[in-house]
């Protein structure tokens, strides 16, 4: 039985129309509605003209690679992206985070691993009803029922997986959060060795920051342990 909120849709651009179908039918015994597209032309399309909850996005595509597809969809869309990319390739990795995916799977993966990191996603979009729905430091705003961030008054487009991270920061101002801390609610999963996403996702957070005009609080790393927002004085 699924213990999803509701019946989701997933846009899934891979060129395996084997794995396409194979998933298709996986995931639909959880509720997913998924949608194929064999190229990043048609992706990109297909999100522009309809909603979807999730984005599965293959990296090795033909024509239009998955990092460009990421690219462009970012310009408009904030919607959660897994990755999936060749096993031991971390450099496309590292690029999929900084062109902001929100999380990534090395093929060939275990559908099942796939199901559960959807899962973890989709549950992240959904505040609990005992959860502070307002956040505020200095001139950092985070609105969870509208998953709104804001510096000074002015809107901060951020992923998912950068509004949880930036939530669990401050929820405890000046207190160090593990990497393990910050994997497990903002990707819903246990941080794995050598794994740099937390590591990626905070580098982007910080510049996203700095962009949108905060002088005051910044993101600072405790080697070795995790990070920590310090407030502004």
């Amino acid at each position: 039985m699924t213990d999803l909120p509701k019946t989701a849709r997933v846009l899934l651009v891979d060129d395996d129309q084997e794995l396409g179908l194979m998933l298709s039918d996986f995931l639909a015994m959880d509720r997913l509605q998924v949608t194929v597209c064999n190229t990043g032309e048609e992706g990109v399309d297909t999100l522009a003209a309809d909603d979807f909850d999730l984005l599965i996005l293959d990296i090795m595509l033909p024509g239009m690679s998955g990092l460009e597809v990421l690219k462009k969809i970012r310009q408009g869309s904030q919607v959660p992206v897994i990755m999936l990319t060749a096993r031991g390739d971390d450099i496309d990795r590292i690029i999929g985070l900084e062109f902001g995916a929100d999380d990534y799977l090395p093929k060939p993966f275990n559908p099942r691993e796939l199901l559960a990191r959807i899962k973890a996603i989709l549950r992240r979009a959904q505040p609990r009803e005992t959860e502070t729905r307002h956040w505020k430091l200095g001139g950092i705003e985070l609105d969870t029922r509208t998953h709104r961030a804001t510096v000074d008054g002015k809107p901060m487009q951020l992923t998912g997986t950068e509004f949880e991270i930036l939530k669990s920061l401050l929820e405890t101002p000046g207190e160090v959060v593990s990497k393990e801390q910050l994997s497990e609610r903002a990707l819903g999963r246990r941080l794995l060795p050598y794994d740099r996403s937390i590591d990626t996702h905070i580098s982007n957070l910080r510049g996203k920051l700095e962009r949108a005009g905060n002088k005051n609080e910044t993101i600072q790393n405790q080697r070795g342990i995790g990070y920590l927002l310090i407030p502004g004085s």
